[in-house]
């Protein structure tokens, strides 16, 4: 698809960036990865003048205003796409201690999910096992995503 080669890490940082208000895109003609917010696309969308903005918003409106446009730009997986809750679910059971795997299993059902993993990870002193294991999971999904994509990464 693309013959440009892009930096893997851009593509994992413009995943983890993301938000309910923020995406992430690819330009297919640099390899470089822009942050576009709800704001930024709307202001594209109903054709705001640019000026009514701060310079540093600028050149985000007008990109995008591109990715509204041209085809030059391709969405990053969202992150509804990456999932944390079944990278943490899949966390739980990869774990070989079946005391801490079905503590932490069960802090994970329910309402507060996050914050009751995360204290429990604290509480066992997994926390680096925890960001090590969330790290290759979206790196993993970075590089599937490129290779479903035709996108050569480095």
């Amino acid at each position: 698809m693309a013959d440009i080669v892009v930096n893997l890490e851009d593509i994992i940082e413009g995943l983890e960036f993301q938000s309910n208000e923020i995406r992430a895109f690819l330009d297919l003609r640099t390899g470089e990865v822009v942050s576009i917010t709800d704001e930024e696309f709307r202001a594209a969308e109903d054709e705001v003048p640019i000026e009514k903005f701060p310079a540093w918003q600028r050149d985000n409106i007008r990109i995008a205003g591109e990715i509204l446009e041209e085809d030059y730009f391709i969405s990053l997986p969202s992150q509804f796409d990456i999932n944390e809750y079944n990278i943490m679910e899949e966390f739980c059971l990869e774990i070989k201690n079946d005391n801490i795997s079905n503590t932490l299993y069960n802090s994970i059902k329910g309402r507060e999910a996050f914050r009751r993993f995360k204290d429990k990870i604290k509480r066992f002193g997994i926390e680096e096992e925890w960001y090590r294991y969330r790290d290759e999971a979206i790196k993993r999904i970075a590089i599937e995503w490129c290779e479903e994509n035709g996108i050569t990464y480095k």
